[in-house]
């Protein structure tokens, strides 16, 4: 059964969701502020995180950081009644997997976490993945989410080895912007090429020799970007 924790402050919130939640068949775990929220998530074991962007004590935001430089790996939706670009743009950077705005329909939420759900165990299914690839500089392990040069670990965030996953799948082919936001994130298409092409970026400057003369992240001028394999 799979388990979700659900970190937010409103109480008719919680167990509007938790009702539906556990008729769907998932198991729930809840916290009501931050403080407790980012414990939970620290320390337990959850197969998906509902999280609020506004919390008492810590935010949403704060959380997820933490999460991620913490190493857990465990995907992450935000819920917040915030709907600036910005704020998206933000949550995404920071490790987050999807992004949905209050008030939002259940059936658009149970949608997102059952494609979410799918994504992360197709992705565990990889074994005739080698254990170690080497992409440009760099060799990473996309099972465990570690990247190195040489025997230096490279930080490297959640979301950055997913692109880069992606990217490898796919390597030799040209891939559109909206097809790798669509296959690694669920969200809206007005920060789809925006939040691409900053995560590009930021893989360039741990993988190329000379990040701005790419040789193994390519551009593709007005479609979007192809991984160049060896």
């Amino acid at each position: 059964m799979k388990k979700i924790l659900i970190v937010e402050d409103e109480l008719n919130m919680v167990q509007g969701l938790k009702d539906n939640l556990e008729f769907e068949g998932y198991e729930v775990d809840a916290a009501m502020e931050g403080s407790s929220g980012l414990q939970k998530v620290l320390q337990g074991k959850y197969d998906l995180i509902l999280l609020d962007v506004m919390l008492p004590e810590v935010s949403g935001f704060d959380i997820c950081k933490a999460a991620r430089k913490a190493g857990v790996d465990t995907p992450v939706i935000l819920l917040t009644a915030k709907g600036e670009e910005i704020d998206k743009v933000l949550g995404l950077e920071l490790g987050a997997d999807d992004y949905i705005t209050k008030p939002f329909s259940l059936r658009e939420l149970l949608a997102r976490i059952k494609a979410i759900l799918r994504r992360s165990s197709n992705g565990g299914e990889g074994h005739s993945e080698p254990e170690f690839v080497s992409i440009g500089n760099i060799q990473v392990n996309f099972r465990n989410y570690l990247a190195r040069d040489r025997d230096q670990e490279i930080k490297m965030s959640h979301k950055e080895f997913e692109v880069l996953h992606y990217l490898y799948q796919n390597a030799g082919k040209t891939i559109h912007r909206d097809d790798l936001m669509s296959s690694v994130w669920s969200i809206d298409y007005d920060i789809t090429t925006r939040t691409v092409d900053n995560f590009i970026l930021k893989l360039r400057q741990k993988i190329e020799s000379d990040p701005n003369h790419p040789k193994i992240i390519l551009t593709v001028h007005g479609v979007g970007y192809k991984l160049i394999a060896g």
